[in-house]
């Protein structure tokens, strides 16, 4: 369970609060729309969840409760934020965050010039696994070439570096790749549907369907202005952020 107790967020920079007390509850295979006009504040809650550092958890918190971690990803994490049943987020740095099952399909994703998007991906998804079951080169290859079909994935963007050089929606489909490949518990997507065009909209969508549907404990908050997004992934709950505030 991932909890959001009572969060005020700012901006790290000019201290500006954007969240003004947000609480809200997602259990394990849980889908959250998240609505709201430009500037209400859900870029924000989403950034400051996964650690973005331009953003400032001022107060509250946010935890995950209940959940089994294996001991081998525990020692990789704060020992001072790990207390009893639940592990407090808000006190961890982000990469300690993605480890423990939260992801971020980023809004803007940036390049990274010199990392190869293969070796990259192969790095994230050995991290999670013990030493004796980590993926060779040729087998990581084979899992990533599968994953990619799923979403029409071009074949010849494995073999670059990472989003160098892509296009908007190249690189929105390479957030919705590394998603596959780490099948994390919390998947948080920030308007991924916006610079695809259309075929590629229902592409991403189609994927997530599919990977839903195979792990189906998967939670996710979906931030989108695509109105056909339930005919793919029915949500749960839909949410409505104005002003800072989660109204709905």
């Amino acid at each position: 369970m991932l909890k959001i107790n009572d969060l005020k967020i700012t901006l790290t920079e000019d201290k500006k609060e954007i969240v003004h007390g947000v609480n809200l509850t997602i259990n394990p295979g849980e889908v959250h729309l998240l609505n709201g006009n430009n500037g209400s504040g859900k870029s924000t809650l989403v950034n400051a969840l996964m650690g973005n550092p331009m953003f400032e958890i001022t107060s509250g918190s946010v935890e995950l409760l209940d959940e089994e971690i294996p001991p081998f990803i525990l020692e990789k994490i704060d020992e001072e934020a790990v207390q009893g049943n639940k592990i407090v987020l808000s006190e961890i740095d982000p990469n300690e965050r993605s480890l423990l099952g939260l992801f971020l399909a980023n809004q803007y994703p940036v390049e990274i010039p010199g990392v190869n998007l293969m070796n990259y991906l192969r790095l994230i998804y050995n991290s999670r696994r013990p030493k004796e079951v980590q993926a060779s080169v040729f087998k990581f290859k084979k899992l990533v070439e599968e994953k990619a079909k799923v979403i029409n994935y071009p074949k010849h963007l494995l073999t670059r570096n990472l989003n160098e050089g892509f296009s908007g929606g190249e690189k929105k489909k390479t957030e919705i790749l590394q998603m596959l490949v780490l099948e994390p518990k919390y998947i948080m997507l920030d308007e991924i549907d916006s610079g695809l065009d259309r075929n590629s909209v229902k592409e991403v969508f189609s994927g997530l369907a599919e990977f839903k549907k195979a792990l189906p404990k998967t939670s996710l908050i979906i931030i989108t202005h695509y109105d056909r997004v339930q005919e793919y992934i029915k949500p749960d709950f839909i949410h409505e952020m104005k002003d800072g505030n989660l109204v709905v």
